[in-house]
């Protein structure tokens, strides 16, 4: 991502002997932390600034902090995987074995989110009684794809970035959660912030397709690049993605530009004053 004329500080975040077990496995430490870092930021200022999250049960405060922190990792995923994508001439020219170390740090990072997304999920589920089966096939797939990063070095970065910049819908989706929580759904902009987001999951499904694309044209060298057991990973959490994810999340973000309700929570929205009066009034639309 640093061009070769780039600065001696610039390049210093990158530069980092990747071949060393100890160093990605350093990185990926380093990716759980800087997120959890976020998840409690996102707690300490919610809970400074927002009446309706002090108002919250703690599972619901739990689901405000993690989908904040998705959403500041889809920004990471989207800068990376746009320049892989878009402007990075080392992955124009190869898509199967290429890798760049700013790749890799990125990479490392992601699979340290990942590692996180799952203790929370896991954790959450424990303690709340509770089990979304497409959250955790998500993330459970999805770190083993980056941790296949880990074991195999020679392992290719560009289906890896082209999977982080499925992650473009977060921020948005983020945002659609948190203005729902306190009672801005018949706003203009939740309104458009949904039609954004609803885009971003159609630009989701022709990203998949160009990921089929990439492997199928080039299918015995990701074969022997990726081994067997990270190929059977990838592939599995891609047809995941395409075939299951990616359509059912469409449409139930689709359906709830109609119908704004939080199905995360739907018996607390027949309850809560702030959730049950999404559309209409005045004094919950102006309270944060």
């Amino acid at each position: 991502m640093v061009q070769e004329d780039g600065g001696v500080a610039s390049r210093s975040i990158f530069a980092w002997d990747y071949v060393l077990w100890e160093v990605r496995l350093k990185l990926v430490v380093a990716g759980f932390f800087i997120y959890l870092g976020v998840f409690f930021l996102s707690h300490y200022l919610s809970s400074r600034i927002s009446i309706t999250y002090r108002a919250l049960p703690a599972k619901e405060k739990v689901f405000w902090n993690l989908a904040a922190t998705r959403g500041v990792f889809g920004i990471q995923s989207c800068v990376a995987g746009l320049w892989a994508l878009l402007l990075d001439p080392v992955f124009q020219a190869d898509k199967v074995y290429s890798q760049q170390e700013w790749s890799w740090f990125n990479c490392l990072i992601a699979c340290g989110f990942f590692l996180l997304e799952n203790v929370a999920v896991h954790v959450s589920n424990v303690v709340f009684r509770t089990f979304d089966v497409f959250l955790v096939v998500h993330h459970l797939l999805a770190f083993g794809g980056f941790f296949g990063l880990v074991t195999n070095i020679k392992s290719g970065h560009y289906i890896p970035l082209m999977g982080m910049l499925l992650e473009m819908s977060t921020p948005f989706t983020c945002i659609s959660w948190i203005l729902l929580k306190v009672g801005w759904a018949n706003t203009f902009f939740w309104k458009a912030n949904q039609w954004v987001m609803i885009h971003m999951f159609h630009c989701r499904m022709i990203l998949t397709y160009h990921m089929w694309w990439v492997c199928t044209s080039n299918w015995n060298a990701v074969q022997e690049n990726l081994g067997c057991l990270h190929f059977t990973v990838v592939f599995t959490g891609l047809s995941a993605v395409t075939f299951v994810l990616n359509p059912y999340w469409t449409y139930k973000k689709t359906k709830q530009l109609v119908c704004p309700v939080d199905w995360n929570f739907t018996n607390r929205t027949m309850k809560n004053g702030s959730s049950k009066k999404l559309n209409g009034k005045p004094l919950q639309a102006k309270e944060l």
